[in-house]
This record gives C-alpha cells, structure tokens and sequence, in this order.
C-alpha cells in the first residue's frame, strides 16, 4: 500500500512539473528556446575549438550559462523543494515506523504465462558528451534508439548485415553530427527535425536550416526487402546519410 501512495505521490510531483515548465514556456517559450539554443551552440563550437583559449571561453561560458538559466527555471525550483520535502517525510515516517522485512514465498508460475527474454547489448549508449561509431570491424545488428547531450553519432552499416524487414536507427542529440553511411541495395526513410544546422541525404544538400522538418524517403520503400527508417532529432547540428 505505501508503495503505491509514493508511486502516485511521484507521479503527482512529475505532472505538476511538467505544468510548471508548460506555464512557463507559455510565459518565456521564444525567450528559453533561444537560450537553449545559444548556449547548446557555444558548447558545441567550443568544443571543436577547445585547444584554443576561445574555444575554452565558448565551451565552459556555455556550460555555465545552461546551468544558470536551469536553476532560475520555476521548474527547476519547484522540483528541488519537492524533492526535499519529499526526503523530509520520508526520514520520517522511517523513525514512525520502521520497516519490516519478511520472507517472500513464491508460488510456481504456469509455464505457458512465462517467457524468456535474452538481453542483447546495444551498439550506442545513451551520453551526455562524447563521440560514438559502429565498429570497423564485422559486427552484429541491433536497432538503435538512443538520446545523447553534446557530441558526434556515426553509424556506418557496411560492416553488418541487416535483417530482412524495417531496421530502425532513432537519434535524439542536443548539439552534434550525425552521420549514417547505408549500402546501395537498402530503401530508407528519413525522418530529421532540426533546430539549426544543416542536411545532407544522398544527392540532396540544405544548408544554414532554420527550424525545420525534413521527410525523405527512397522510392518504392514498402516494398523492399531490407529497408532503413532513419528518425533524427537535434537542436543545433549537421545530418548526412550516404551510400556506402
């Protein structure tokens, strides 16, 4: 039972902050975005440029600048009270009452309501600064669904074999590159939002984008034997899909 109450108390918390951070997008939405963005972009030119002294100042002033405009977010604030009250009941209804623990019996399932699962090791991680690529050498295939902070994701699918059917590569990156090198012999489609930077898809260039959204996707997709779905995301960066 108390179990449940701290899941719906949690729940409660997380709704009511995503009001707050609602509210005050209504209040500060353009204000924030361009924030964000600047920021997110001063990190990212930084760090390209880091063994210079003003690639340093770019790198960290951007850091320090996220951080500032996050703890004055009302958010943020609500979040960090929340949680300290949150800690503060539950010291002490541990001193109230102290829990117990007792011996779990567990009674044998019905083989046909169980399944087993196999853990498979994904090819990217979730991170928030750094660069990622596939192996290049010969490696196995796995879907890729990923969400990473600052840094460059590049995926080369000539060193694997893909299955028959839809596979899938989702991108989610705050500032970075992205780059997807497919074989000739796969159909793709490409999902991209793109806050500012610049996109590239086979022989299709857009450069100095402006919030937008892109959907290409090779002819007769549905159809084909093997077929690449491609959905990426970024606030400020470059997308290139080529043939390999």
């Amino acid at each position: 039972m108390f179990n449940g109450k701290k899941t719906e108390m949690i729940s409660w918390l997380g709704l009511i902050g995503v009001l707050l951070v609602l509210l005050e997008l209504s209040f500060r939405g353009g204000e924030l975005i361009f924030i964000f963005a600047l920021m997110a972009g001063c990190i990212y030119i930084g760090r390209k440029k880091v063994p210079r002294t003003f690639g340093k100042v770019l790198y960290w002033g951007g850091w320090f600048g996220l951080i500032i405009t996050v703890l004055n977010m009302i958010a943020f604030k609500f979040v960090m009270v929340a949680v300290l009250v949150y800690l503060v009941i539950q010291f002490y209804q541990s001193k109230k009452s102290p829990s117990v623990i007792e011996p779990v019996v567990q009674k044998e399932e019905d083989s046909r309501l169980s399944e087993s699962l196999l853990t498979k090791q994904p090819l990217f991680k979730n991170i928030l600064y750094g660069r990622q690529q596939t192996p290049d050498h010969v490696y196995e295939w796995s879907d890729i669904n990923i969400q990473c902070g600052i840094g460059d994701s590049i995926i080369d699918l000539s060193n694997t074999v893909l299955p028959d059917g839809e596979s899938v590569i989702a991108i989610r990156n705050v500032a970075g590159n992205i780059k997807i090198l497919v074989p000739y012999e796969a159909a793709v489609s490409v999902h991209h939002s793109v806050l500012a930077g610049s996109t590239t898809v086979f022989q299709l260039h857009e450069s100095k984008i402006f919030n937008q959204l892109f959907h290409f996707q090779t002819e007769n997709y549905h159809e084909a034997q093997q077929r690449i779905k491609i959905v990426t995301s970024m606030v400020v960066g470059d997308l290139e899909v080529k043939r390999t």
